[in-house]
């Protein structure tokens, strides 16, 4: 199909330009190709090692979660420069959908990781320049074997600050880096709050608000939504999609 008629149905599905995101997340089309999409790779980040990946699979579109340009204005030297010529060399389009991602109610790294731990959203908290980015919803678990849960999801082994109470009933989600968000899951009446990592102060934070913190990685989290958004455009234009793995244990 015709890429910027595939640019144009997600730009309008994930809000790229409503949602409010870092000035340099670049949301959206990144790097275009010579016009059409045959063969969808999604991964969670646009690093080196996942653009060879795609050119070895014959990918003309690469979605990820993470983009490039991060840093904001800067020189196409170095590996900034592999990047974005091993894209052009390949005739691979790049899109990057961030906190759109993230918040997005169907496809979203928080919903979608509620509807597999068998939580049905109840509503949004977690404010994040001006809306709410995570989701919250109720279980009746052990900790513990919440924490087990998350890990036979996601593939990973879940750090648990065990600051609540023993078993998880009211449950938010936000993930990635969201650990400095306690006190707003706090403020939510969560007892239980799931995110992919945190600096170390955020122990403290958990232990003394009273509140379950799990840690199950900031890749490992946000694996979830780049594989929901493939399989949505996948059943709506048929076409193919594979998902590289670049794990980064973090």
């Amino acid at each position: 199909m015709r890429l910027d008629d595939l640019i144009r149905y997600l730009d309008g599905y994930l809000r790229t330009t409503e949602v409010a995101d870092d000035p340099n997340a670049l949301n959206g089309l990144q790097v275009e190709n010579a016009g059409e999409v045959q063969n969808v790779a999604v991964a969670v980040d646009a690093c080196q090692a996942v653009i060879d990946q795609a050119a070895e699979r014959g990918a003309d579109l690469l979605l990820v979660h993470h983009g490039l340009f991060w840093g904001g204005l800067e020189p196409l030297v170095g590996r900034n420069y592999r990047r974005v010529a091993s894209l052009v060399r390949h005739g691979i389009a790049l899109y990057s959908a961030h906190i759109p991602l993230d918040r997005h109610p169907e496809v979203g790294n928080n919903v979608v990781l509620a509807r597999k731990l068998g939580m049905e959203v109840r509503g949004w908290f977690g404010e994040y320049r001006g809306a709410p980015i995570g989701t919250w919803g109720e279980l009746d678990l052990p900790r513990e074997a919440l924490a087990a849960r998350l890990g036979e999801i996601l593939g990973c082994s879940v750090r648990l600050i065990a600051g609540g109470p023993e078993r998880a009933r009211r449950v938010g989600i936000i993930t990635g880096s969201a650990g400095s968000m306690i006190s707003q899951a706090k403020g939510a009446e969560l007892d239980s709050f799931i995110t992919g990592e945190g600096q170390h102060w955020t122990y403290f934070d958990a232990e003394e608000l009273g509140v379950n913190a799990f840690y199950a990685g900031h890749y490992a989290t946000e694996t979830l939504g780049v594989k929901a958004l493939a399989e949505h455009i996948a059943e709506r234009f048929q076409l193919p999609w594979s998902f590289i793995d670049h794990p980064t244990g973090l």
